[in-house]
This record gives C-alpha cells, structure tokens and sequence, in this order.
C-alpha cells in the first residue's frame, strides 16, 4: 500500500477485486495512532493478504507462500481464497508473516452490511436451534413415569 491513502494493488490481486465488485479502497486503510475509540487496525474478512509458512512444512519451498483474500480467520486457522480461486484453511502454527495488501471493507465496528449478516445469522441460528429442540424435546421420555 502507498501513502497518502492511494491503494494499489498488485496484479495478482487485480482479478479478485474486479470479482468482489471493485469496491472502493480508498479510506480503508489502518489508524494505529490517535483516540483509541477511533483506531481502525488489523485484519478484516476480504482482505488481500499475502501469508509466508514455514518453509519446512513444504517440501517444495516455493508453496510456501500463499496470496490472496481473506474469507475467515478462527481460533486456530485461515481460510484464504486465493488468485485460482482455491480455498486454503492454513493452520495459524506453519503460518511466519501474514503482509495485508489492501483492505476491501471498513473495520468490523463500521462495517454496516457486517453487522447486519452477523445479526441475520444469530436470528437464523437461534431459529435452527429452537427447531431442534421442539423436535427432540419428548422422545426420550418413555422412561419417565408420572
């Protein structure tokens, strides 16, 4: 990434963000310094990463470099969707450096559509599990007396 808020990508992350949309990349980038309620840094989901592993991990040392967009980040792992369109889960233990390239939506806390999917989801979630339940809830009784 160049100064003064001008993103330029590389050409391998060129075909991704026409793929997303082309979505704006100016005024995505980190805020380390200032307010702490206004510091705006680290990884965010779509972002263009390039992950270095441990070169001992592979027997051919030149796969141990992987480009591309970030789709989840857990507790123990990755998972990155790179240039062929490929989805990789690599484990957080091989992994050495992690450069971000650009990010392509604002941080969590003002990322809107984010926040709604999340909300979206846990609705969906608590529905799936309320279904469960009322489906299991009596079958085991027999036993039971009274």
């Amino acid at each position: 990434m160049a100064k003064k808020g001008t993103v330029t990508l590389p050409d391998w992350a060129k075909p991704m963000w026409k793929d997303m949309g082309s979505p704006e990349l100016e005024g995505l980038n980190p805020v380390h310094n200032g307010d702490l309620l206004e510091r705006r840094q680290g990884l965010r989901r779509d972002d263009f990463v390039e992950i270095l592993m441990n070169v001992q991990a592979f027997a051919n040392p030149e796969d141990a470099t992987l480009r591309g967009r970030l789709i989840a980040s857990g507790k123990s792992s990755l998972e990155i969707l790179d240039e062929d369109g490929q989805s990789h889960f690599i484990s957080r233990e091989v992994i050495v450096r992690v450069q971000l390239i650009a990010h392509t939506r604002p941080a969590y806390i003002d990322d809107k559509e984010l926040l709604a999917f999340e909300r979206e989801d846990m609705k969906r979630r608590s529905k799936l599990h309320e279904k469960v339940e009322k489906e299991t809830t009596g079958n085991d009784d027999s036993h039971l007396w009274g």
